[in-house]
């Protein structure tokens, strides 16, 4: 398993309800040093409890540093920003947004990740923002997504992560002391037997190393494939290696979107369906709330939790973050609980319907491919494999 480091305890978080209090107990009980990431945080009972936490943390010394992307975060509350830089929270913001509309093609270089690192002993990462699971949610079921807790040697590659692009973003904004690192390095003790990793996508030398994990596990499958994923617009390597396992024999579940909160990126993935259908792939879509997940097992020995969605936007764009696992005991728990999530929570697409579809009905997936195809053609982002 080369690149993958062994000795690591790994604990699935599903949803805020036990993401929060994980995270909120760990700041709670920091000693040294916090640094927070997250692409949305929201002005709700959520944000107030970790933004509470966070103060109380800087006010006993802990050094807090929080990066939130500009655009995410818009409507961050002023007197939330003041109380922490009062507390002594060191508060930045990714590429902050000035104009409402610009054609400046930066802004859409987004700070996607959602990652946390305590005192260099703990790390979470995955899909949950700094949000509540019912805010802006259709109906009673919170929306569906995962975190995980990490323990072991991973942990300073995730800490080094978070304090690197903490420094490059103070940088840019010729903050003071931006070139110090962090005074916790160095090597984390064992703490279990998983062997993990931890990808970035970054628009720098590891533009496409999320996206290389994936496929190195989709062509090496031999079983079963499955893959939950909220906003699934997959490049044409993607498309045929999913397309290639299926025909080769191998189990291939996706479980997608089925609530429209991003109309047009998800009725372009529709356009895919019948490919992926023709080739005995299975599609379920998510029906009892907003799905935000985005994970995957292999052969339930090889998983991934974390931020990136299998799109453009996280594919080409946006800085992402995702834990890579080699461990049947994790890969297999989280298998459970996609497949029970699929069973009570989502419906199954049938194939023979959607293969018999007239051309109308298809026309619509279609145009908004072209749509999303044509946005991307003329951004300057849309790499070949994506514009096939």
């Amino acid at each position: 398993m080369p690149g993958y480091m062994a000795g690591n305890h790994l604990t699935l978080l599903k949803n805020g309800e036990m993401y929060f209090p994980a995270l909120l107990h760990a700041i709670d009980h920091a000693r040294h040093e916090i640094f927070l990431e997250s692409y949305l945080f929201a002005s709700d009972e959520i944000g107030l409890a970790v933004v509470t936490a966070l103060i109380a943390a800087a006010r006993r010394g802990v050094e807090v540093n929080v990066l939130l992307d500009g655009f995410g975060v818009r409507r961050f509350p002023p007197q939330w920003q003041q109380n922490l830089l009062h507390a002594g929270v060191r508060v930045l913001f990714f590429r902050p947004e000035v104009k409402a509309l610009s054609f400046n093609r930066q802004r859409l270089r987004r700070m996607h990740r959602k990652l946390a690192v305590i005192d260099h002993e703990v790390a979470y990462t995955g899909g949950i923002n700094i949000v509540s699971d019912f805010t802006g949610q259709p109906g009673p079921e919170p929306r569906y997504d995962y975190m995980v807790a990490v323990r072991g040697p991973l942990v300073a590659e995730m800490h080094d992560a978070a304090d690197r692009l903490w420094r490059q973003t103070a940088w840019t904004q010729l903050e003071q002391n931006w070139a110090i690192p962090s005074a916790l390095r160095g090597p984390v003790e064992m703490a279990g037997g998983a062997a993990a990793r931890f990808e970035v996508r970054d628009n720098f030398r590891r533009r496409h190393d999320i996206e290389h994990e994936y496929l190195t596990a989709i062509e090496a499958a031999q079983e079963e494939i499955i893959i939950a994923c909220a906003y699934f617009l997959p490049g044409f390597r993607f498309r045929h290696a999913l397309v290639d396992a299926a025909e080769r024999g191998v189990r291939v579940v996706l479980l997608l979107q089925g609530l429209r909160d991003h109309a047009l990126l998800q009725t372009a993935s529709r356009g895919f369906y019948r490919q992926f259908l023709a080739a005995g792939m299975q599609i379920h879509e998510y029906s009892a709330g907003f799905m935000h997940a985005k994970v995957a097992i292999i052969d339930s020995v090889w998983a991934t939790v974390g931020s990136s969605n299998i799109d453009p936007f996280s594919l080409l764009l946006a800085r992402e973050g995702n834990v890579f696992v080699q461990d049947e005991a994790f890969a297999s728990q989280l298998r459970r609980d996609v497949l029970d999530t699929l069973e009570h929570a989502a419906r199954p697409l049938d194939p023979q319907k959607w293969l018999a579809a007239p051309w109308y009905q298809r026309a619509v997936p279609w145009l908004s491919h072209g749509v999303v195809r044509f946005l991307m053609a003329i951004s300057g982002y849309g790499e070949k494999h994506y514009l096939k």
